[in-house]
């Protein structure tokens, strides 16, 4: 998942991926902690894109502040 690909989205999309993203790091995390997580990189990659969905939706409300 990219930037570009998330600016395409609405607000509400955004809050539902970003909702996703948290629930799978949460299983994620759990998975290692039990010690049955097969890709511990996959963990890195979810908090980077939850960072980034976090970005864009920053961006919008800077956006729609600066238009009124």
């Amino acid at each position: 998942m990219n930037a570009k690909e998330l600016r395409d989205r609405s607000m509400p999309e955004l809050n539902k991926t970003l909702g996703d993203l948290e629930e799978q790091l949460f299983k994620l995390r759990f998975q290692k902690s039990t010690g049955q997580i097969e890709n511990p990189i996959k963990i890195r990659e979810v908090r980077r894109d939850i960072a980034r969905v976090l970005t864009v939706m920053g961006e919008n409300r800077a956006q729609e502040a600066s238009h009124g």
